[in-house]
């Protein structure tokens, strides 16, 4: 059975995951994950699933073109723990204990293990760490003189595709969309992901001048038409170590007034809700993990550099982007 490193995670499977490279050993004698791919438990298939207790825990506002919401969440309530149940509109499910530590998916018969592992790699395993006490964000990261420079921002801001113009600097890439920070106290680092950056097709001809360069993630989905950077080909490379939190750049929108692309330094109030903003699985926090969450992002903007940046719309200035950004990052005096 395949081992994996994952967001810091020591990840247990029963059958190989679609973009993740196996380990031979690790730091932890016991997995921290496992992951059950092609089945549910077995408690939710049988009669006894009927005297547990059920209820909607959230909703996606987005509908589907099959009239589904995207995704419906499920808290299944037992005797000794509770689990929570994630269907996706496309056929696609996942149950999830609340430790955190077990996984178990399905999917339909259209779709293969490849379309299961875009979400388990992504908002699955944010799920898992949000779970686990780890605070997410929304995020791209690469490491520059042994630091780290995220990049947040909505979807479609280009974060991906701006770690992805490094990558091909030649700079280590540490994650792509999820950013799993650890909290030092004094300082913040990063968790690896995989070694992968997921772009669009847009975003695959801006940088390589043909969408066929890259391969698709999932070749046989008939509409979705995503692909990735494999970032263990040669002229690549992949941050498999935690690396320091040294800055955070926010990606406005592209924009293609004169003087883009421009960085500018948001006020403390304006960064700080940038971050809350951007959090992953923030619909898991009760009241009490709200605060805390929001007090550790408050020592977050206080311990990096965090600025906002307005990239150019014509895929041509970003070189010059990258240049800016770099430019920027090296004249910030280093913080202990």
């Amino acid at each position: 059975m395949p081992r994996y490193l994952v967001y810091g995670l020591d990840v247990h499977s029963n059958q190989e995951i679609p973009g993740l490279v196996a380990v031979c050993e690790t730091n932890h004698p016991q997995p921290e994950v496992r992951v059950n791919l092609g089945s549910l438990p077995l408690w939710l298939e049988q009669p006894v699933a009927k005297n547990l207790e059920q209820r909607q825990w959230y909703v996606s506002a987005y509908i589907a073109e099959n009239g589904k919401p995207a995704l419906r969440i499920w808290q299944i309530l037992g005797n000794s723990s509770s689990y929570f149940w994630l269907q996706y509109s496309d056929g696609t499910e996942f149950v999830v204990d609340r430790y955190g530590s077990q996984i178990w998916a399905i999917w339909s018969d259209e779709l293969t293990v490849e379309d299961t592992a875009t979400y388990l790699l992504g908002p699955i395993l944010g799920w898992v760490l949000r779970l686990r006490g780890v605070t997410c964000l929304h995020a791209s990261a690469v490491a520059v003189e042994n630091k780290v420079v995220a990049f947040l921002g909505d979807a479609g801001a280009g974060k991906s595709t701006t770690a992805a113009a490094f990558a091909q600097q030649g700079y280590p890439i540490l994650s792509d969309d999820v950013l799993a920070l650890v909290d030092r106290e004094s300082s913040f680092w990063v968790q690896p992901a995989y070694p992968r950056v997921r772009l669009w097709s847009e975003s695959v001809v801006a940088l390589y001048g043909n969408v066929e360069k890259l391969p698709r993630i999932v070749p046989s989905h008939p509409t979705w038409d995503k692909r990735y950077l494999d970032l263990s080909q040669q002229g690549y490379q992949f941050q498999n170590s935690p690396l320091p939190l040294a800055a955070i750049y926010l990606l406005n929108y592209r924009s293609e007034e004169e003087g883009v692309p421009k960085l500018e330094s948001p006020s403390s109030r304006s960064a700080l809700i940038s971050l809350i903003a951007n959090t992953y699985g923030s619909y898991l926090l009760d009241k009490s993990m709200r605060s805390q969450e929001f007090q550790l992002l408050g020592r977050l903007i206080k311990s990096v550099t965090v600025r906002q940046v307005t990239p150019h719309k014509n895929p041509a200035y970003i070189p010059q982007l990258i240049e800016t950004i770099l430019n920027d990052f090296h004249s910030q005096p280093r913080r202990r």
